[in-house]
């Protein structure tokens, strides 16, 4: 007798960046960085990669199949009008519609709170690059499904930061999580299925440093910024990366596991008006096609 094939979960990464000489070289790219951080530690999980900023999406149909999403970051704005960033909220819209968990990252962030209904925008206060300490929110016993294991939120942790935008107001029904002195929202959760942070519980102090020298070549940050950023790496002692990857580990495992049975009606329609949506963007384009770059982790 055949034994029953483990349940798989199944995520889906949403890239929205190409990958620099130094992610290919050191870690073969941002999927690798994106899967060794959120990916499960126990295995049984599919990854699916697609390279949104290129115009590549999953298919409306497979949408049901998917447990969770992750937005990347980007240099790109999130407040733009480019065709692929408005076909990525239209994607949002209908995920959210459909209760499917999805985790935005720096530029994701922003796209999620301006998916939802919020106001993105330029940092009022500029660029804002190295690693920051962030205060939570008191009071967030609504959100502690967010937690899992984790217990309680810490008063406050140390995430690396790069960006140049930030939420200018939170989505109606969201809940502020957290802020920093520099960025008043640092991270959002609307209900149980959208979770945005600002900065980026992924990156490493040594992808940070790399950050650091490029936009200092390409003149986006001045030397002393640069100095400044450097000296926030060394004066925190890092990122508190542990607490924030086992934060959106916590939030992207916390439904329960999709099937692959026929969605409900309303569901399918969701994902037929998500496909109309994103397919009119890119009508002139060449086809849709999901990246090379699957992996399943046993």
């Amino acid at each position: 007798m055949t034994a029953a094939a483990k349940p798989v979960r199944r995520y889906a990464l949403l890239l929205a960046l190409w990958d620099s000489d130094y992610a290919k070289k050191v870690y073969g790219g941002y999927y690798n960085v994106f899967v060794a951080a959120f990916g499960g530690d126990g295995g049984g999980e599919r990854w699916d990669c697609f390279r949104v900023i290129a115009g590549e999406f999953p298919a409306a149909e497979d949408l049901g199949s998917y447990d969770g999403f992750v937005v990347s970051g980007s240099p790109h704005d999130a407040h733009g009008e480019e065709p692929w960033v408005r076909c990525l909220c239209a994607l949002v819209q209908a995920l959210h519609a459909m209760g499917k968990r999805v985790l935005g990252i720096c530029f994701g962030h922003q796209v999620l709170c301006r998916a939802l209904g919020g106001r993105v925008g330029r940092a009022r206060g500029g660029w804002d690059v190295g690693v920051r300490t962030v205060t939570f929110a008191r009071g967030l016993q609504d959100h502690r499904s967010l937690l899992g294991s984790l217990g309680e939120l810490p008063r406050s942790a140390a995430i690396v930061e790069v960006h140049r935008d930030e939420v200018w107001e939170a989505p109606p029904g969201a809940t502020v999580l957290a802020s920093s002195e520099k960025t008043r929202v640092e991270a959002f959760a609307v209900g149980e299925v959208a979770l945005g942070i600002q900065g980026h519980p992924e990156y490493t102090t040594d992808i940070l440093h790399n950050l650091i020298d490029r936009l200092t070549a390409q003149n986006d940050i001045q030397g002393r910024a640069a100095d400044d950023a450097r000296r926030t790496a060394a004066e925190t002692g890092g990122p508190d990366r542990a607490f924030w990857t086992g934060l959106c580990k916590n939030f992207l495992r916390g439904g329960p596991m999709s099937t692959p049975l026929p969605a409900p009606p309303e569901v399918t329609g969701r994902a037929a008006t998500a496909a109309a949506v994103v397919g009119s963007c890119f009508a002139s384009a060449a086809p849709m096609v999901q990246l090379a770059c699957r992996a399943s982790i046993n």
